[in-house]
């Protein structure tokens, strides 16, 4: 893991590298149109005033930090505007942008992106399941963040592992709240003296949501925030490439020392649920064309219907000849068949489906 300082620039992108410097800098230092994703956790303004105290009169470690504080909300405004038209050069037309914030700042946030041009395509809330109480007992207490999926444009393409949030959801369709705890216990990284690395570490299950169902392996994340490195180190597990910005040396040591540790998992357990219309069409003729049926051979359908299969590819049935769906169809009398799932062809005295045909071809594409 190497740090690339901010004076050397970048004329080809720095992968797998935390750079050090201003978010804005770095970033218009990267080529345009390079990016396939941005996670951005931007300081939130969070304009606390004092100190703030348990009922107990204990002191709780709040975001006070110097990175989040802005004169007036007209600076905190600017900042935004600048971050994000640089975010914006550097994503591919194709490219999508994440952003987190709280009350404080999400609106604004909101309202930056649209000015810009990009698309909104879902506010994402992310419900804290052991939510920081409110010690004062003056509001409710703060139990979720609000997460801006956007793409570069209105119309333009983006990622989304519909199948794959599916599947992580226990085959129930991903609704926009996500149920998740905050980053605590041994995922909680602390500096040489005991305290917390980061005030506003986030939770590596977000990010897992996030990547797999937005970005593919082999796509760059970039992160212009990076903190202590949750994006990275997910986007390492998972396959991606990564990109880092972090102009504080403090959380770059942390984050290199917890990159450095991190492990991809291996290339078949990267592979993801796809939505069948995303896998590559396989024509029935290759399957004659390899010699996985021979013309001649005799397909049988669930009721004990033949047809034979001719060297074009298609397969007559008595009077009938067409496609696999088309004569499909026709046996059964009706608008349309898919004729994968219908025929079956004899091996070995038993009845084996075509499409395990078809899945192989497939299986050989991905390798």
């Amino acid at each position: 893991m190497t740090t690339m300082n901010k004076n050397k620039g970048a004329s080809a992108l720095p992968l797998n590298t935390i750079l050090a410097g201003d978010c804005i800098e770095m970033m218009n230092s990267l080529p345009e149109n390079s990016i396939d994703l941005i996670f951005a956790d931007p300081p939130y303004n969070l304009q606390l005033k004092g100190d703030l105290h348990r009922p107990d009169n204990s002191k709780v470690d709040a975001v006070d930090d110097h990175w989040d504080q802005f004169s007036s909300f007209a600076v905190y405004d600017r900042f935004t505007r600048d971050w994000l038209a640089a975010a914006r050069r550097v994503l591919k037309p194709n490219g999508a942008l994440w952003v987190i914030g709280s009350y404080h700042n999400v609106f604004r946030m909101g309202a930056e992106l649209q000015n810009q041009g990009f698309w909104i395509l879902n506010d994402v809330i992310w419900r804290k399941s052991n939510p920081m109480p409110n010690f004062r007992g003056k509001r409710f207490t703060n139990a979720h963040e609000t997460m801006i999926w956007a793409s570069k444009s209105e119309g333009g393409k983006y990622t989304f592992n519909y199948e794959a949030l599916k599947a992580l959801n226990e085959g129930i369709q991903m609704r926009s709240d996500w149920v998740l705890p905050i980053c605590n216990g041994g995922e909680r990284l602390k500096d040489d003296n005991g305290e917390k690395a980061h005030p506003t570490q986030k939770p590596e299950s977000l990010l897992h949501r996030v990547l797999v169902g937005t970005t593919n392996p082999g796509d760059v994340v970039l992160d212009p925030f990076f903190g202590t490195g949750t994006t990275g180190a997910v986007a390492k597990m998972l396959g991606r490439d990564f990109i880092g910005i972090e102009r504080e040396e403090a959380y770059r040591k942390v984050a290199e020392k917890r990159l450095a540790a991190t492990r991809r998992f291996d290339r078949d357990a990267l592979q993801v649920s796809i939505s069948k219309r995303a896998q590559p069409r396989i024509p029935f003729g290759q399957l004659v064309e390899r010699g996985m049926l021979r013309p001649g051979e005799t397909l049988v359908n669930p009721r004990g219907k033949t047809a034979k299969v001719r060297a074009d590819g298609t397969l007559i049935a008595g009077d009938t000849r067409g496609s696999i769906h088309q004569v499909g169809a026709a046996l059964e009398g009706a608008p349309s068949c898919n004729g994968w799932t219908y025929w079956s062809i004899k091996r070995e005295g038993k009845d084996v489906p075509i499409d395990l045909l078809r899945q192989q071809i497939r299986s050989e594409m991905d390798h």
